[in-house]
């Protein structure tokens, strides 16, 4: 069954099971629920062709963009990619590994270490960056770009009203 497919059967469910009662709040939250996990566990499978994870990419991709030369910390990584720095450390120990970025003590305190690509690693971001795009491209194919900006805009008004509501 395809996942439109699902998605108005439990519409229909619901409908027969509850037409009295209010639930399109909740089939808004399954229908994004299910982009979400239809569309994310697309472009994870992207990391695959750089031989890399969907986690130690996003952390690639992260240091490219946001960190200065000296590198980023941990903990400012983890804040960036909204994980817990126990995530980033294991990341950080494969790539590391790989060659892909060098961790060093932190000259302002030494109980922390900072976190930058190296040649190789810039090189392996800017390489599968473009194919990335692309897939994500194809995969936001079907939207209009002001449909996208208008996606975009209302997911964000979501997230700022649950955000500063306290609702989360």
């Amino acid at each position: 069954m395809s996942t439109i497919a699902l998605l108005d059967r439990i519409r229909h469910d619901w409908q027969v099971r509850e037409p009295d009662m209010a639930t399109a709040p909740m089939l808004t939250f399954i229908t994004l629920a299910r982009a979400q996990s239809l569309l994310g566990d697309a472009v994870r499978s992207t990391a695959a062709r750089a031989d890399l994870t969907s986690a130690t990419r996003d952390l690639l991709f992260t240091l490219y963009r946001s960190a200065p030369p000296e590198g980023l910390s941990a903990s400012e990584i983890a804040a960036l990619l909204a994980v817990s720095p126990a995530t980033v450390t294991g990341s950080t120990d494969r790539l590391e590994a790989r060659g892909l970025l060098t961790r060093t003590l932190d000259p302002d305190d030494r109980r922390s270490w900072r976190i930058a690509l190296t040649d190789a690693g810039r090189a392996l971001v800017r390489s599968h960056l473009p194919e990335h795009l692309a897939f994500e491209q194809s995969l936001l194919a079907a939207l209009t770009p002001d449909e996208i900006t208008q996606l975009e805009t209302l997911l964000r008004r979501l997230i700022d009203h649950a955000e500063t509501n306290g609702l989360v």
